[in-house]
Formats: C-alpha cells, structure tokens, sequence
C-alpha cells in the first residue's frame, strides 16, 4: 500500500505544478517574456532586501510573481550561464564554459522548442558578448525569428555604445517595436540588459544621482528601462496572461575574496543571483521559495507551466511543484526540508583557459559550500555568509562528503566529448575589449581536475589583466602597459598576457619592443591564432616580410575567421613581390568574405595593378557598392574601366571621386584613401 500512496503523493505533487497555468478559455497561450540582467548582484535587489532603492520597477513584478532568495548561476560568465538559461543544462552537459564556445546544435534549446509550438520569438540582446554574428555566441540564434544584435569592434570616432554595446533604453524600444509586429500571437521574448557590466557608465540624471556608485547607478537605469518594457506590457495586454521570469546571469565581486569584477572564483558574490517567476493571472503571487535553485532550473519551469513536456536531456528541474509547496496554506514539513537542501553545483574554467591555473568547481548543499580546488575551500555559510572562515582542514570528514557528493553529480550530468572547434580572432578581440581575459587557443580545452595554480595566488593577475584590458579598449596604452608588465612579474607563464602586452607596445608605436613580447606569447601558446596575428603584424610594421609571411599562416592555422587573415597575408605576399601567392589570397579572403569591402577592395586594386582589369572590374564593382563614400575605390574602378577601354564609365568615377575628395577635405572624420 506504501506504493500506491507514495505514488498518489507524487501525482498529486505534478498535478499541482502542471496545472501552474491553465489556459483560460477563448484566451491564447501564455507569451513569455525572459529578462536576464547582465552582471547584476542579488544583494542590490530591493525584493531580496536592499535597502537603496534601485529597483521599484522589479519589485513590483516581484510581489506579483514568485521570488527564489537562494538562487545561483552554474558559471560566473555570460555566455555560459545563458547556455544554461536557455537548455536546461549544465556547462560539462552542453560544453560552453567559456565566452565564445559554441552551443552545439543537438543541446535542447528553449527557443527552438517554443517556436515549434507556433510562438514568435525575439532576441533582444545589449551586448556583443551574446552576437552570434560577432563569433561570441555562435548558435544561440537557433529558433529565433528575430536575434536583434549587430555589433563591432569600436571604430575610430565611436563610443562603446555605438559598437560593443547597446544602452537598456535602446535594447527595450527595438523590443517593444517588434512586440508591436505580433500583436495577435504568442511571443516568446528575451531581453538582455548589460549595462551593470563594467565599466560603470550610467547615463544622466542616475550618473549624478549615484556618482559615489556608478554601479548601482547602472541598476536603477536598468530597472526603469526596464519599467518601460513592463509598462508596455500591460499597455499591450499581454502582462496579464505571460510568464515574465527575470534573473541574472552571474554577480559582481568587488574585493570580497580579492577578486574583482567576475569570472574566476565562485563564491556567492559572482554566483547568487535574483530570480523572479511572475506567473499568468499573478498565481502564488508574493510567494518565496527559500529552496535553492539553479538557472539550469528555468526552461524546464517555463516549459511546465506551460503545458509542454521538457526533453529528457534538459538536466535541470521544474521549479512549479515547490511554488505550488510553498503557496500552500501547510506544506509538510518534509517537503520544506527536502526542497531546502537542493543542491547546487557550479564551476569556473575561465582561469584554466585564459592563464593555465587550476578549474574551480563549487557544491552547495545542506548548510556548507564546497570549493574543489588545490588548497580545497569548505565554508558553514549558515554561521560564516561571507565565506571568510575555510573549515577543510578542520571538518575534513564533511569537506570529503562534499568532495564525493560533487563527484558524482559532476560525472552523471557531463555530456560526451566536445568538439575542439578554432576560435574566432576577432571574437577573441572583442571579447578581450569587454576585459575578459579569453584564449584564442584550444576552446573547448575542458579539465575535469583541481590541476595548475591555485587561483587564490594568482588572483591580482586577473585583475591586472582585466584592468590592462579595459584601458586598452579606451586607447589608454601607457596606462595599460605597467599594469601588464606587473602581472608578468606575478605570474611569467601567463602566455595570454604577453599577447596583451605586445598588442599594447604595438599600438603605442613601440615596435621593437613589442616584438620579443609578442615572440613569448606565441611560444607560451603556440596555438593561439590571435597571438601569431599580433606578432605578424609587429613584423610588418618592422618591414620583416617574411618573417610576417611565417607568422599569418600560423595565425590561419589557428582561427576559424581566416577573411582579414588571408586578406593581411596577400598584402604581405605582395611586398614579396609573390605575385601568384598573393593574387591568390586576396581571392580567397573575399571568398570567405564575400560583402567584406576592404577584401573586395584590395583583390580589385591588386588585379588591376598586375595587368587583368577583366578580373579586377566584379571585386571594384563591388567595393563601390559596399562603400559609396570611398575616394580610392571610384579612383581603382577608374582606372579599370579606363584600361577596358570604357572611358565613360572611368570619366565618371574619375569625377566620383574627385567629388569625395573635395567633401572630405571640408570634413576631415571622412576616410578617403585605403583602410588599415
């Protein structure tokens, strides 16, 4: 008879979370809306008890929906912890552990399977960390009808803003115009905000208004940004009957444990995130779920109120059986304890791969958090919530318990054998802008063990390369240049900040010494594409043709976004006077590049120059069309059609770009000769 109740118990129980949402009748399904908060500290959150005030708008989303106080990415990144978000899955499941990695296509995917359920679905995301089309999130665009992205590396005269990023405001409207395209159906909607990332940059009145704390500053922008899209919401009617589930991807440590911004260690300050559900007609509004929950846990919760069965490979849980707990008037004092000690797994490579130390791996359960690592970390977080006291040494028997439980979990929920796919060096440049500190080199490098540097010791050299970073970004090279030299001191087998030292000193026009800077980079990584890049181009800079010649073919090796490469090679190959072998690049870099205009550009000009002005007129044709303001390509199609004998069609892009020359010399921002 045990079985039978036992059985009855669990019906119940799933009867309770699958009927979380009934479609009421003559209305459509639920739409939902998936807001991720880039960068964002659960303890600036007004519902989980900051006092500041930063989020009105949150909050009151919150006393109408659910709240999960005890909620944690599974990595401190963001391109990994929206994997999770969005497959249900745990990084060593769907192998994204690091910004850039791809996510593989048989990884179930939350908005393929709406879209399959006759949902129009939207991405509307606020930086270039999440671009598929910039190499940083290649995959991520499956299932969307829309994945509204489109970013650069910053160009001369740009700010972040106009390239690498986009404000909250920006991100809302582009959301609520196509909101304003589907009117009849449901939709599902994500919209990511990045603006907490640093640096810090609110805009006017809140850059004032919190000048003593320009991060909270760009929270309560975010908040009201994202009052509008609320707002509109309700406004539209589809507030009423949508799931609107908030959360961020990971924290922001700002010295806690000595690490600053995010990315390496695993600690609550980086890991605990907010969490809202706001269910359709606002049921179990106000209710708070004091059970752990992970971000894996969000696409099955959504799928289940929904209706629709999750697949088997999503690892997470349903989080609608404990808001249906919880919402009860007496939950059995059983299920309290069983939903309060859901264990929470998570883990960091991001130091592994970017500098060679050691993976960390973190395990929560009953009152203690674990930290696998060379010097292993054991924490009472009931008694010690800042994780300051290390009690391994001292309660080894509960630190192995851990260790054990962690083990498992770890090799029943990993996947199989990733792909090793080459990094995108240009991905890896605009990631680099951002501050990540990311290899081009061995993605998909994933350890399973606590080997290497203890990331404890090493942590003021990922805060120095972090800050090197940001100043280069900003072209603030001698500010860049000492913090880079200092973290060498500290860690002199850090390959990937030799790379950033070199690109530093070849920026500022110091060749010579960026040289044998660049020389230890590519031998401490000889796989790292954007490495042989840096030095290659120091080497061109120095007039060392062949030597740069050696180098580019490395770097194509290497990367998997070879366009400017075979493009920088031909142009080497050509000072070479290796005709053929140049010809021959320049053609295939617009091959892989056909709408490149710098690619299009330089074949036309070369063919031209060797005497075949048939083969150079489609690459000029086309240049003109990618960059009708262009002096030098209306002046190279000139003197093609000239040669062809087409001397109506040369006189008119003679007088082209004469016109051109004439404006930019009334506007010298205009670019009027060949591009760098």
């Amino acid at each position: 008879m045990w079985v039978l109740r036992r059985a009855l118990c669990v019906l119940m129980l799933a009867g309770c979370a699958a009927d979380a949402a009934p479609a009421r009748p003559g209305m459509p399904p639920p739409s939902v809306v998936l807001i991720t908060l880039d960068t964002t500290r659960a303890d600036r959150m007004g519902f989980l008890g900051c006092p500041r005030g930063l989020t009105p708008n949150l909050d009151a989303l919150a006393r109408q929906g659910i709240v999960f106080p005890r909620a944690y990415a599974h990595v401190p990144l963001t391109t990994p912890s929206h994997a999770s978000i969005l497959t249900g899955t745990y990084p060593q499941f769907n192998h994204v552990i690091d910004l850039g990695d791809p996510l593989a296509p048989g990884i179930p995917y939350l908005p393929e399977l709406l879209h399959q359920q006759g949902y129009a679905t939207g991405a509307f995301v606020g930086g270039v960390v999440l671009d598929p089309q910039a190499g940083t999130a290649r995959g991520f665009e499956r299932g969307f009808d829309i994945y509204d992205a489109g970013f650069h590396h910053r160009r001369t005269g740009e700010d972040r803003y106009q390239s690498m990023e986009r404000r909250a405001d920006v991100v809302v409207d582009h959301a609520i115009d196509w909101l304003d395209k589907h009117p009849q159906r449901p939709v599902f909607l994500w919209v990511h905000v990045y603006d907490p990332h640093d640096p810090y940059d609110p805009p006017e009145p809140y850059k004032s208004r919190y000048a003593s704390d320009l991060y909270d500053g760009e929270i309560a922008y975010s908040d009201a940004a994202l009052g509008r899209l609320l707002a509109r919401l309700h406004t539209d009617g589809l507030y009423d009957n949508a799931i609107v589930a908030v959360m961020a991807d990971h924290g922001e440590a700002f010295g806690e444990h000595g690490e600053y911004r995010h990315g390496v260690f695993v600690y609550d300050e980086t890991i605990h995130v907010p969490l809202v559900f706001k269910l359709p007609g606002q049921r179990y509004a106000g209710a708070r779920v004091e059970a752990r929950a992970g971000l894996a846990d969000v696409a099955p919760t959504i799928l289940q109120v929904l209706g629709i069965t999750a697949p088997p490979e999503m690892q997470g849980q349903s989080l609608s059986s404990l808001m249906a707990q919880q919402a009860s008037s007496e939950p059995s004092s059983t299920q309290a304890a069983k939903a309060a000690d859901r264990p929470i797994y998570a883990e960091s490579q991001y130091a592994h791969i970017a500098f060679g130390w050691s993976v960390l791996r973190s395990w929560r359960a009953g009152r203690f958090l674990y930290i696998q690592a060379p010097r292993r970390e054991l924490y009472d977080e009931a008694a010690d919530p800042q994780a300051r006291h290390n009690l391994s040494a001292n309660a080894s028997a509960v630190a192995d318990t851990m260790a054990s439980q962690l083990e498992e979990f770890f090799q029943k929920t990993r996947g199989g054998a990733a792909a090793t796919p080459q990094v995108d060096a240009k991905a890896a440049e605009s990631l680099h802008a951002l501050g990540y500190a990311t290899a081009d080199a061995g993605a998909g490098n994933e350890n399973t063990q606590a080997t290497g540097a203890d990331p404890k010791d090493r942590i003021e050299v990922a805060n120095l390369m972090h800050e090197g970073l940001i100043a280069i970004e900003d072209e603030q090279y001698q500010e860049a240049i000492p913090k880079l030299e200092r973290a060498i001191k500290l860690d002199p087998e850090a390959g990937l900040v030799y790379s950033e030292l070199g690109n530093a000193l070849l920026q500022s026009r110091r060749i010579q010494a960026s040289i044998p800077i660049l020389r230890k980079a590519v031998e401490l990584m000889p796989r790292a594409g954007l490495a042989h890049t840096r030095l290659a181009q120091a080497l061109m800079a120095n007039e060392d043709w062949a030597a740069a010649a050696s180098e580019f073919q490395l770097a194509i090796a290497h990367s998997s976004n070879g366009a400017d490469l075979h493009l920088q090679l031909g142009i080497v190959y050509e000072r070479l006077q290796r005709v053929a072998d140049a010809t021959q690049e320049f053609k295939t870099a617009v091959e892989q590049a056909p709408d490149d205009f710098r690619a299009n550009l330089f074949a036309g000009r070369f063919l031209g120059m060797q005497g075949h002005p048939a083969d150079a007129l489609s690459y000029l044709q086309k240049a003109t069309t990618l960059d009708p303001d262009s002096v030098d390509a209306h002046r190279f199609l000139a003197n093609v059609y000239s040669a062809l004998g087409l001397q109506p069609e040369a006189s008119h892009e003679r007088d082209e770009a004469e016109r051109l020359k004439a404006l930019a010399n009334h506007d010298p921002s205009r670019p009027t000769h060949l591009p760098e």
